[in-house]
């Protein structure tokens, strides 16, 4: 199975033959692991990784450290949960440090995602404080190179 992720956390859209192939399985054991696989929640989707600057760029991002008092009982998770449900939040994280949750946000422009924040975020019962990092600019998402340099570093040697 762990192979199986590995291929598909490398290229998505692999098929299952491809799979059987590189693994030397059988197409039919590929494809009731990957539906198993699937019903049992450890493979939640199939994304494609955009570069929206390509196309004229998809917004603003930004990260959202919140420092928070956790619920009795069901401590950060019920907080992650109500923060999550927010359609503009892309991924929540509970961290280690200063900060308990790093929020991912996307909107339209920086004064949506500074409303978002004010209003909505900060406003929340639980919620200490914030902090806002806007991303300026992506060089990697999940392993991969938004944009390769193709001038060559190396120093030319003369004899």
């Amino acid at each position: 199975m762990r192979e199986i992720l590995e291929l598909l956390e490398e290229d998505g859209r692999m098929r299952p033959e491809e799979i059987a192939v590189r693994l030397g399985r059988d197409v039919d054991w590929v494809i009731s692991t990957l539906r198993q696989l699937e019903e049992e929640k450890v493979i939640l989707g199939y994304k494609a990784l955009v570069n929206w600057d390509r196309i004229g760029g998809n917004g603003v991002t930004a990260i959202i450290d919140v420092k928070v008092t956790p619920e009795r009982e069901v401590g950060f998770d019920k907080v992650a949960e109500r923060i999550y449900r927010f359609p503009q939040v892309r991924s929540v994280y509970l961290m280690s440090g200063t900060y308990d949750l790093s929020v991912v946000i996307e909107g339209k422009t920086m004064k949506e995602v500074a409303f978002f924040v004010a209003e909505k975020l900060a406003t929340l019962e639980f919620v200490q404080g914030t902090t806002t990092h806007f991303v300026l600019k992506k060089y990697k998402q999940d392993g991969v190179v938004f944009e390769e340099s193709e001038k060559d570093f190396r120093l030319v040697v003369t004899p």
